[in-house]
């Protein structure tokens, strides 16, 4: 019987039930470089970005931090830390909208930057082989980092499991309309995600390493088959286009043909999924001590004069970016935070961008027929 790895190499996947072609419009970023975003006049920090319980606060109102410290400590194994993500003060703590669907209100850490931007002290280790597996993991954990892919699950907890992994799996899919940034920070960081992905590899030792990746990303693909042309055990699986195929479970079926039952952990059945920001962050913080601070952003939208990925500080208020990307909003439109498929609708721009966000979109408002409005019948 045909192998998983053997079916992979001949470029044959298996396929689930469904799925939809919609227009990709990824046209409008996916050839513009990254750009790097202002730091704003102020940063919403929600204390809690993540599935799971926020970390205990550790700052007051009037503290002065420095780029990169925890304002928050984890104090349970589903809680995860926040940090500056730039030097200044601390000029309030209450609760503010959330990049939540119900446009919920939680704890939020107010910091106003000094723009100065400096940094607290880091210790720098280029090769993570030299830190114990604990010690790696602990640096993980401390780094903040949740699953970027949209689901915001404490990666800590992902990469620490004892059972046995067959498949660890990268997903590059980003199937979602409009969304670039994992197309972008592919073709322009690979080979940090490929350390990213190294650093998985040690700290759980699967038999194999599969990239899944839609086969609409030509540049981010030859940039992943170039990183991983000498390494025997990961395979570059370019697969079809066709939305969710980068959904977890439908991803898993794709590349290994097992389907993951309800309500079970794919470690249950042999397999760890990670997103490739993800590998970025967590390469980021193992050898260069950084913790969760920024990340990519896709602003599109056929409102904007300017659209393309940017790097955002986590805590920038949306609408800080859509300004920048030439969004004239007089009449305050719709802004979407995600892709027209699983995103929601934000109250206003002042909303955060979070350790979870991928995408604002800031769509043209279309003008529709009424639906009871009948023509005129000529007698």
């Amino acid at each position: 019987m045909e192998s998983v790895i053997e079916r992979i190499k001949r470029g044959s996947f298996w396929h689930f039930h469904g799925g939809i072609h919609p227009p990709e419009q990824k046209f409008l970023t996916s050839t513009k470089p990254i750009a790097s975003a202002q730091i704003p006049e102020q940063l919403i920090i929600p204390l809690r970005q993540h599935i799971g319980q926020a970390g205990k606060l550790i700052v007051n109102v009037g503290d002065k931090v420095l780029k990169g410290q925890a304002l928050s400590v984890n104090d349970s194994p589903m809680s995860l830390s926040v940090h500056a993500p730039t030097s200044g003060t601390i000029t309030a703590i209450k609760l503010m909208a959330i990049p939540h669907p119900s446009g919920l209100s939680e704890t939020c850490i107010i910091l106003t930057p000094d723009g100065e931007d400096t940094w607290q002290s880091r210790q720098i280790c280029p090769d993570y082989k030299l830190l114990s597996k604990e010690k790696i993991l602990e640096k993980i954990a401390n780094a903040g980092i949740a699953g970027m892919g949209g689901a915001g699950f404490p990666t800590q907890i992902k990469v620490s499991t004892l059972a046995k992994i067959n498949y660890l799996i990268i997903n590059a899919a980003e199937c979602e309309p409009y969304i670039t940034a994992d197309d972008l920070l592919i073709q322009e960081h690979s080979p940090t995600i490929l350390d990213g992905i190294k650093i998985i590899d040690h700290l759980l030792s699967p038999k194999n390493i599969l990239i899944g990746i839609e086969d609409n990303k030509p540049k981010a693909i030859d940039a992943l088959q170039k990183a991983t042309a000498n390494i025997d055990h990961i395979q570059v699986c370019v697969i079809p286009t066709k939305y969710p195929s980068g959904g977890e479970k439908q991803l898993i079926q794709i590349l290994t043909g097992q389907e993951v039952p309800s309500g079970v952990l794919p470690s249950s059945v042999g397999i760890v999924m990670q997103n490739v920001a993800t590998c970025f962050a967590i390469a980021d913080a193992v050898i260069n001590d950084t913790p969760l601070i920024k990340r990519v952003v896709t602003v599109s939208g056929q409102a904007l004069e300017k659209p393309q990925n940017v790097w955002a500080l986590i805590g920038t208020p949306v609408g800080f970016l859509t300004n920048q990307c030439g969004y004239q909003n007089s009449e305050k439109r719709h802004l979407i935070m995600g892709g027209p498929m699983m995103g929601f609708s934000l109250p206003h721009d002042q909303v955060p961008i979070i350790k979870s966000t991928n995408c604002i979109l800031a769509r043209v408002k279309l003008k529709l027929p009424h639906l009871f409005h009948q023509p005129a019948v000529k007698k």
